[in-house]
């Protein structure tokens, strides 16, 4: 799911950048901005990190569903399907760092 964000943190000050891989074996980066746990899951809030970003998708957000895995040095995580998880969860990020960013409908 993507949610608009309007993040103006400058490019030289991100430091937390995971890299991910897709069924396909493609590599995508994103900027870890939190984690929120709902309902006794927890659920990551990442922002794509795009060299050629239109502006459609400038800031849009995507919510991901952590999974345990048997490895201690790996996460896995998996897309949520639930329309009505994704808005929870992103509500409650929203309400986190209201004062962080604005937060574009």
């Amino acid at each position: 799911m993507s949610k608009d964000v309007n993040n103006n943190i400058p490019d030289e000050e991100i430091d937390n950048i995971i890299v991910l891989n897709d069924e396909n074996g493609e590599e995508s980066k994103f900027e870890f901005l939190d984690l929120i746990e709902y309902e006794g899951e927890e659920y990551v809030v990442l922002l794509p990190v795009e060299e050629e970003q239109n502006d459609d998708d400038a800031g849009e957000v995507v919510i991901l569903k952590l999974e345990d895995t048997d490895s201690d040095d790996e996460e896995s995580y998996v897309s949520v399907d639930d329309e009505e998880v994704l808005n929870k969860v992103f509500e409650l990020f929203k309400d986190k760092f209201k004062d962080e960013f604005n937060f574009v409908d």
